[in-house]
């Protein structure tokens, strides 16, 4: 570039970045440029320093980087950056990790994910669906967008997919791989978690606890590499998974540095060997007791509980098929390397011991090594310390020394480990494998990130070339992508140069290369580590320019890898590539009792073996042991490791995650730039934005581009209207004259780096000359108008002033006049005041004397007063002596004659007592069962009494509270009144004080004002001791309301758990149905089964079928099962109402059976003793008076235990069944009562006819006779009258239908009339006639509606003419002999229906067929009433209770319910069928609860309808089972509304442009406000269809309610979701748009009724859009934590994170200051009263789019006549079922 142009980039007041030592970077600004230097000063807000001045010498390479503009920080994609370098990568991290809280963003391909160190609540479920189904960067960075884009690409290009997780230890490289996996699980699994998504999602902490330890840097390390493919079948559904690992840390087992800690199981089974069975006697101790465990003294980790996470292991490995006994072997493995470690190796006294060594014998550690892996103690003991040399044919035995032992043991100790790791994984993958065939997988790749320490080692080295081999298909695939889009966006572009690695990899894996110089090392018997190092000097420094030897060393090598140069010292190299152990050590464990060492041990294959499709490959960095002596060296199985991952993941389309650690303190949200600049310069972040950099990194759509940068065109004759392309063009060309600084492609602009920076201070600048103008005109026309107003208000104030100065003269002239007039009247008032002062002393002297004299004359005639009173009460006391006396002596005869009369009564009591013993022999049961019934009674008495006593005490509070209040007042009014009193009080004394000396006489007046003060003075302080007692009773008061208060609260706790629970039984009785469902689409569907619970029993009535006999020894008393019933709480029958107890039914109708057949032998007894003695008469008529006392006693009792009842839960559906059928047995039983009397008269004979069948016949007395007579004269007038109304109604009829003839003959006259006139006659005449011709068919038809009515009205007479009759002649049948026939003639009845279908049973399943699977909507939308297929089977429900058909009924409902599932299932999407059974089934149900006989349901019946109630069938249990399929069917409605609304949501509330909120009014209008309305219209449309759907298969109002409640509710959730996760919806203006979408959707709501139901369901996103909309100054904040009620603080605090500005309307962003307090103040007034973690847990991000509200269906009978149904032909029904 020239000169000029560094110029112009580098101007006075350009912001550039400056290197720092502290901050890495600092942001300045240019203060001079000229040729040879540069001036800037720091512009990070510190104190102003000296400038710093940059010499140039370079241009290109002395000059600082240039910062971005406002608009891009921020930016989700860092590649979206005008400026790509590293201080504007490093910035725009540290901007959104540090002020925004946002730990995820985009770097092209790469997803970098920093790690907060603290738990946020963006990984539910709600957030997993929200990123479902979205592309690549539409909404906010996430791991889930990275897993969402693998699964999509999985799906559309049916290519196996993989994610990659890297980063440094403490990175979260595990977490967010974790994360990842449960988004397959929960995604790619069916709506319930299936057992392999368990399995999966279980083998996390099995591999954490053996694989994952404490660091310095990180608490949960992963010390492995780990790569999970997890497999999908044909439908993208998980069916099995399997794992490699990579390069363990085996030296971790034996050494450990300070603050770090072995692997995670060795602490947990010490922690949980007391408390856990499995490990319990594996003869451990604490983990501080243990070599292998305590070396870093950091045994407990904070927050963790090592026990806990032991139970969680333990039941993974459970999970995943680890028997007891594999988990017994295995851990006594793991305790047995523990007890390996504290083996004590000694240094031998003998003579030369400093050579060898011993292991004493009473080593208890080796002990227990020996026995818990049942080997030889012994041979262990001896191969610890000794060798076994084989020189030819001879071989001895060589002692070994401390040091050579102690290696030898930890090998031993690293060896048995890595075998039980791979053991485990082995046992992972063999759970994890599945017979079905595997479509594709999506590989998880958690590994290691590049690493460097002070001291690099043999782990490091393998670590970083990991690491490079990474690298190199990283670039590789980050330049095919570049290309790839600028070839899809077909634009010019020159080839990019990237860095190529591989030189790097080939000094390491080539030939005589870095792994290839180790192993032959290795082969040497005398090869070392200093040795290795001299071949590395001599055969790598001039054949690679990648290594470099140190100056200061001998031992050490320095490669020079992509991200950093590490050195790496040789000591331990050979030795851990070795990886050897003993073969006699391996052979003593060989010969194990336990088989599971033995197989541990055992020599295997190479474990390197090509990946087969479906099953499992098990990949381990352990070393396998084999007799072979060329073994493979762990390099070289790493090597091999590593190349079959390379082969798997370039098989594979990747994604990257690259995790980042931005402290070592592990302090939340602290930004530690050192630390991240190392870090994105090793995960190969900074060479991605090098080689977006090259090419063209900012890409604008022509859209936003022509809305940003729309003020840049010159004129607004360039814009063109029909193409954004081409003014985005005008604008470019017009702005940058270097042609090669951008290209245009098909959707987008593509810009140079820098460029999109030019442009924007371009249109700063534009934008403040535009300012500058407009504050120009703006100041001159406020200073001109300020000018003719100063000139306005001096003119006034002139006038004001000559005015003011005529107005003092004429006010001085009238003050002048005033004066005069106040002396005169002032005089006069002084002289008239002595005068009446004079008078008034005269009169008060006059007064007290006169007054004195009459209070002397009145004491005296009140004495003579008393006086008289007293001789009165004298006088009357001694004759009330006399009296008295008198009386006393009376009442003593009187006791005399009546004790002698009450023994005479007493002995004939007793006689008549002794006959009645046979009696009480019979009432001995009933009175233990009154005695019973009376202890029950007590017992729920006292329950209620304190129910009732809580609730008198709640209302004396209450009342004393209003007292208290009221006495208050009271107080405030006597205090008021005191101080009246005060104030006249000091009056009088003043006045006294000035007439003591002229006016003796009113000392005395004086003194007695004095005394009445004092009094006041003490009535206000015993006034003040009342108010103190009654503040006190207020405090009191308030202390009760409080607790009041509280009582409510809970009651209002217990109620929303209540709600909880109703929604919880919802949600999985739709669980139940959608397993049944999945069940059945498998083939294994079992028919019969009616629903998930037992197939309900109905019940029969059978208290009217029998009369009571009356017996008290036979009378009703509740069976054990009933006193239980009855003795349940109320919620517990509440309970029982919800979830029937089919058995508590069975034993209820047994109960009912042995009572039927035990009265009905009892009515046979007594019918044959009287028939045996019929001259008993006499006797029998007693005994059945005694028996009706009894049976009152009885009905007492019965009241009052109805009485008790009542008291109770009236609510549960058994309590009200058992009510009416007790009010049936009585009610039954006073008819027998009557007929038994009647019976038992003398005068009564039975005597059957001869020929005729047994009938009863009753002899009455004359009485009786004329009883009789007198109501069947009645009868007879009645059926008269009846008779004449309707023929009377007949005559009507015939006149209205001759009057509608000759109307309808007039009509046609008429219209033939008008039909030959209309061609002649004009415009006028047409209205008129047309206006005729409405008026005459509107009279018409008005005419035909009252035929109709009347029509009606006459078939109503007729249907009650039988009815009347046969209800007013109750005793026809009775009397039939004794009515004389002269009367008597035959009339042909109407036909009246019994409102019942009759049917036969074996044309049950072709009933159900027609009327269930076979009917069409359509049709059953035109018949009538609505829900017809309800009625029908009610009808026929009624048929099988008339003929008390037990087998038929059930048979019945069970195959109705069957038949609907079946057809649910088979049509489970169809909104038209879900919709119909869903309220046919709500009819059914309604229509059983309104012809069920309970009271509760009864009250809107008429007594038609009552009188049409089951009486054989009680079918409660049949209802919850319909109740339960109607919640199911309502589940199903709105998921296939939710399904065909999900894709409306978004574009109708968040992207639908429905008003113009650009300024200027000229924006494009690219389609025209009919398209922009189009998404909002459908959604409305969408709605609009439901709704009429709904309302024309008749459904209820409150259900209709509940859905839309439910619908609106997703709408909501789907909205906000998506607005917290799109950055540029968050503005003033889409908040705006969000506001007029919704009210489109308030308004529709308004239109049906719902308007609250749509407001308060669509709170939470009218709040965001509020918020949106909202000024946030620091004024503001109690505004947004206002109107923010509904949404929580986590949506509040992204809302205002999101929010940035939009064409200047307001700020760019938030402040960090603002947010935090909007977050304080918002924690703080929700958390009132509760527990911060409860608070804390309450608060979440995105709304839950699973959540259901519970729904509930409110009772709603019908007015419908079931004897008026007539089934329509089209149902197809009528050659079975025929009316009744």
């Amino acid at each position: 570039m020239s000169v000029d142009t560094y110029q112009q980039r580098y101007s006075a007041g350009t912001r550039v970045w400056l290197p720092s030592k502290e901050k890495v970077w600092i942001p300045a600004k240019v203060i001079l440029y000229s040729v040879d230097k540069l001036e800037c000063e720091v512009d990070d807000g510190s104190v102003a320093k000296e400038p710093t001045v940059i010499p140039i010498k370079a241009p290109e390479k002395d000059l600082p980087p240039l910062r971005n503009p406002d608009i891009l920080i921020g930016q989700n994609d860092l590649t979206s950056l005008s400026y790509l370098h590293e201080p504007a990568v490093l910035y725009n991290l540290a901007y959104r990790f540090s002020e925004n809280n946002f730990i995820y963003t985009y770097c092209g391909i790469v997803l970098v994910a920093i790690n907060p160190y603290e738990e946020l609540p963006i990984y539910g479920k709600e957030t997993v669906w929200a990123y479902r189904g979205h592309n690549w960067g539409e909404l906010d960075p996430h791991i889930f967008a990275v897993a969402e884009d693998a699964f999509t690409k999985m799906e559309r290009e049916n290519r196996d997919q993989s994610i990659i997780v890297s980063g440094e230890s403490g990175a979260g490289k595990t977490v967010s791989a974790k994360y990842a996996m449960r988004y397959f699980a929960t995604v790619g699994g069916s709506e319930n978690e299936t057992q392999i998504e368990r399995k999966v999602l279980a083998s996390s902490p099995i591999m954490e606890a053996i694989g994952n330890a404490k660091t310095t840097r990180n608490d949960n390390s992963s010390r492995f590499g780990k790569y999970v493919e997890l497999n999908f079948d044909t439908k993208y559904s998980i069916i099995g998974a399997s794992m490699r690992t990579y390069l363990l840390e085996k030296s971790r087992v034996v050494f450990q540095s300070e603050e770090e800690r072995n692997y995670h199981i060795f602490y947990q089974i010490c922690a949980s060997r007391n408390s856990h069975a499995e490990v319990s006697e594996l003869y451990l101790d604490s983990c501080t007791k243990f070599n292998y465990t305590g070396q870093g003294s950091a045994g407990i980790i904070e927050g963790v509980s090592d026990q806990k996470l032991f139970l969680e292991t333990v039941e993974a490995m459970t999970l995943l098929g680890f028997g007891i006994d594999d988990r017994r072997n295995f851990f006594k493995l793991l305790a047995a390397i523990l007890h390996l470690g504290n083996v004590d190796i000694k240094k031998s006294d003998t003579k030369g011991g400093d050579m060898s060594c011993s292991v004493p014998k009473d080593d208890e550690h080796l002990a227990h090594f020996a026995n818990l892996l049942q080997i030889d103690f012994d041979s262990m003991r001896k191969w610890l310390t000794c060798r076994r040399i084989v020189t030819g044919r001879e071989e001895f035995i060589k002692p070994m020394s401390q040091a050579d032992s102690m290696n030898c043991r930890d090998a031993l100790s690293k060896l048995l480990y890595a075998e039980a790791f791979s053991w485990i994984v082995i046992g992972i993958n063999r759970c994890l494998l599945t017979a079905q065939k595997t479509n594709r997988f999506i590989g998880v790749l958690d590994i290691y990130g590049f690493e460097t320490f002070e001291i690099n080692s043999f782990e490091q080295f393998c670590i970083n070339y990991a690491n490079e081999k990474l690298q190199q298909q990283f670039n590789q695939h980050v330049f095919k992508l570049e290309q790839e889009e600028y070839v899809r966006e077909e634009i010019q572009w020159t080839f990019i140069d990237f860095y190529d690695n591989q030189p790097c990899i080939d000094l390491i894996e080539s030939k005589l290369g870095i792994l290839d110089l180790l192993d032959e090392e290795c082969r040497m018997p005398k090869g070392s580590d200093s040795s290795w190092c001299q071949k590395l000097y001599n055969k790598c420094v001039t054949s690679s320019s990648h290594f470099e030897k140190p100056r200061m060393s001998q031992t050490a090598f320095v490669v020079v890898h992509f991200a950093d140069r590490v050195q790496y010292e040789s000591q331990g190299f050979l030795e851990k590539n070795r990886d050897t152990v003993l073969q006699e050590q391996i052979m003593t464990i060989s010969e194990s009792s336990n088989t599971w060492i033995q197989q541990l041990v055992a020599p295997k294959d190479n474990p390197l073996a090509a990946p087969k499709r479906g099953g499992v490959v098990i990949q381990s960095s352990s070393a396998t042991m084999s007799t072979s002596s060329r073994k493979k060296t762990v390099g070289s199985q790493f090597r091999d490791s590593l190349t079959l991952l390379m082969q798997s993941l370039n098989a594979t389309t990747p994604h990257y995650v690259r995790c980042i650690k931005p402290n070592d303190s592990k302090t939340p949200f602290e930004f530690d730039p050192h630390r991240a600049v190392q870090q994105l310069r090793a995960c190969g972040v900074l060479e991605t934005i090098r080689i977006s950099a090259a090419g063209f990194p900012s890409r604008w759509t022509y859209t936003d581009f022509f809305n940003r940068y729309r003020p840049l065109v010159k004129n607004s004759k360039e814009i063109n209207r029909a193409s954004a392309r081409a003014t985005c063009e005008t604008i470019v060309n017009g702005m940058i004259t270097d042609e090669d600084a951008y290209r245009f492609g098909k959707s987008k602009i593509f810009f140079r780096a820098g460029q999109v920076a030019f442009l924007e201070k371009i249109r700063m600048e534009k934008q403040r000359y535009s300012a500058v103008m407009i504050q120009k005109n703006v100041r001159g026309f406020i200073y001109k108008a300020r000018y003719e107003k100063l000139k306005k208000s001096v003119l006034k104030l002139q006038n004001y002033g000559r005015g003011m100065l005529a107005r003092k003269l004429a006010l001085k002239l009238r003050q002048t006049r005033a004066a005069i007039r106040i002396q005169t009247c002032f005089r006069r008032w002084k002289q008239q005041k002595a005068y009446q002062r004079l008078r008034n002393v005269t009169i008060q002297f006059q007064c007290r004397a006169r007054g004195c004299l009459a209070r002397k004359r009145a004491q005296h005639l009140r004495m003579i007063q008393a006086a008289i009173i007293i001789q009165k009460f004298m006088r009357m006391w001694l004759e009330k002596q006399r009296y008295e006396k008198a009386r006393q002596d009376i009442i003593k005869v009187q006791s005399c004659v009546r004790r002698w009369m009450a023994k005479r009564k007493l002995k004939s009591l007793k006689t008549e007592a002794r006959s009645l013993e046979h009696v009480r022999q019979l009432n001995k049961g009933l009175e233990n069962k009154i005695i019973s019934l009376q202890q029950r009674i007590e017992e729920l008495s006292k329950g209620a009494n304190k129910n009732k006593k809580v609730a008198t005490d709640y209302e004396k509070v209450k009342v004393q509270l209003d007292n208290f209040k009221h006495m208050e007042k009271d107080f405030k009014a006597a205090l008021e009144k005191i101080g009246e009193l005060e104030g006249l009080n000091d009056r009088l004394e003043g006045e006294l004080r000035g007439k003591m000396d002229a006016e003796v006489d009113f000392v005395t007046t004086k003194v007695e004002l004095d005394s009445e003060n004092a009094k006041l003075r003490e009535q206000v302080v015993e006034l003040q001791v009342k108010v103190k007692h009654l503040g006190d009773e207020l405090e009191e008061s308030k202390l009760k309301e409080a607790e009041n208060e509280k009582l409510r609260r809970e009651l209002a706790t217990f109620e929303k758990e209540r709600e909880m629970e109703q929604q919880a039984y919802q949600q999985l009785l739709k669980k139940v149905h959608d397993m049944e469902q999945n069940f059945v689409g498998g083939g294994r569907e079992q028919h019969g089964n009616v629903s998930s619970r037992p197939t309900p029993v109905p019940r029969k009535n059978l208290a009217p079928a029998s009369l009571d006999s009356g017996l008290p020894s036979l009378d009703r008393s509740p069976s054990p099962t009933r006193r239980a019933l009855q003795a349940q709480s109320p919620n517990q029958i509440q309970q029982n109402a919800s979830e029937p107890d089919i058995g508590l039914v069975l034993v209820l109708q047994q109960k009912l059976r042995q009572s039927e057949k035990e009265r009905e032998s009892v009515e046979k007894l007594l019918e044959e003793q009287s028939a045996t003695n019929p001259d008993s008469e006499t006797r029998r008529t007693q005994d059945l008076i005694r028996l009706q006392e009894l049976e009152m006693e009885n009905a007492k009792l019965r009241d009052d235990l109805n009485r008790l009842r009542s008291t109770e839960d009236t609510n549960s559906e058994i309590s009200r069944q058992f009510q009416s059928l007790q009010e049936e047995l009585a009610r039954k039983r006073e008819e027998s009562i009557q007929l038994r009397t009647v019976l038992a008269s003398p005068k009564g004979k039975r005597s059957p006819g001869a020929g005729e069948p047994p009938q009863e016949e009753l002899v009455l007395n004359g009485d009786d006779e004329d009883e009789i007579g007198l109501i069947l004269q009645t009868q007879k007038r009645i059926i008269q009258q009846l008779e004449r109304e309707l023929q009377a109604e007949k005559m009507e009829k015939q006149d209205l239908t001759s009057q509608n003839k000759t109307l309808e003959n007039e009509v046609q006259k008429q219209s033939m009339a008008l039909s030959q006139s209309l061609n002649s006659i004009s415009g006028g005449g047409d209205l008129h006639l047309r206006h005729e011709v409405g008026r005459l068919t509107n009279e018409n038809l008005t005419l035909r509606d009252h035929l109709t009515r009347l029509k009606s009205e006459l078939k109503r007479y007729k249907q009650q003419r039988p009815h009347d009759v046969s209800v007013n002649n109750p005793n026809d049948s009775m009397n039939a002999n004794n009515l004389s026939l002269d009367h008597v003639f035959i009339r042909k009845k109407d036909q009246v229906y019994l409102g019942m279908l009759e049917y036969r049973q074996e044309d049950e399943g072709k009933i159900m067929r027609a009327l269930i699977l076979d009917l069409q909507p359509a049709i059953a939308l035109s018949a009538q009433p609505s829900g017809l297929p309800a009625y029908i089977l009610f009808m026929m429900i009624r048929y099988t209770d008339y003929i008390n058909d037990d087998n038929k009924v059930r048979s019945l409902l069970t195959s109705a319910i069957t038949y609907i599932k079946r057809l649910m299932r088979k049509k489970s999407e169809t909104l038209d069928v879900t919709v119909l059974w869903l309220s046919n089934i709500l009819r059914f149900l309604h229509t059983l609860k309104q012809y069920s006989g309970d009271a509760t349901f009864q009250q809107e019946n008429t007594p038609k309808q009552n009188d049409q109630c089951l009486k054989n069938f009680d079918l409660s249990e049949y209802r919850q089972v319909l109740s339960d399929h109607a919640v199911w069917i309502y589940m199903m409605l709105l998921k296939i509304v939710e399904q065909d609304m999900q894709t409306m949501i978004v574009p109708a509330i968040l992207e639908n442009t429905g008003i113009d909120v650009n300024s200027g009014g000229g924006g494009v209008r690219t389609g025209g406000e009919i398209q922009k309305q189009k998404p909002l219209d459908s959604l409305l449309r969408k709605l609009d269809i439901t709704y009429n759907l709904l309302c024309s298969y008749g459904l209820d109002v409150e259900v209709i309610n509940q859905v839309f409640r439910q619908l609106f509710y997703y709408v909501c959730a789907g909205a906000l979701n998506n607005l917290l996760l799109r950055r540029e919806l968050c503005n003033w203006s889409k908040g705006l748009e969000i506001r007029y979408n919704i009210s489109a959707l308030e308004e529709w709501g308004r239109s049906k009724k719902m308007e609250e139901v749509v407001k308060q369901t669509l709170s939470p996103v009218i709040q965001a859009s509020q918020i949106l909309q909202a000024r946030k100054s620091d004024n503001d904040v109690g505004i947004i934590c206002d109107i923010c009620d509904s949404l929580s603080i986590q949506q509040v605090v992204k809302l205002l994170n999101l929010y940035s500005s939009k064409d200047g309307i307001d700020a760019d962003k938030v402040s960090k200051q603002f947010i935090e307090r909007v977050q304080s103040k918002l924690f703080e007034s929700r958390t009132k009263g509760l527990e911060q973690a409860e608070a804390l847990a309450k608060t979440k991000l995105l709304m839950d789019t699973q959540y259901t509200y519970a729904v509930k269906f409110p009772f709603n009978p019908s007015s419908v006549k079931l004897e008026d149904i007539n089934i329509p032909d089209s149902f197809g029904l009528n050659q079975w079922i025929k009316k009744m």
